[in-house]
């Protein structure tokens, strides 16, 4: 399944590493990837394919997780939601 990762807060090293190693973990495929870093502010957008048998809630819930850990957002959606919500 097709889903979006956001990832949004103040900029420090090993983001994008912690974020894209527990991907690996769950068997995340990353497709495209966008970074800035604003002000000092670091915005992330990741397109991901998930494995067919993995439990989005608890995807979710693992990068929510880890968000609170790194003192970031991270949050996932599925990327008809993401789409929808950002065509005007």
């Amino acid at each position: 399944m097709r889903a979006v990762v956001t990832v949004a807060g103040t900029d420090r090293k090993g983001i994008i590493a912690k974020v894209s190693a527990l991907l690996y973990e769950r068997d995340v495929n990353i497709e495209d990837i966008s970074q800035t870093i604003l002000g000092g502010q670091f915005a992330m957008i990741m397109m991901v394919e998930t494995a067919k048998d993995e439990d989005f809630s608890a995807l979710s819930a693992a990068l929510d997780e880890l968000g609170k850990s790194i003192g970031m957002s991270v949050r996932l959606q599925h990327a008809e939601i993401f789409d929808a919500m950002h065509n005007v």
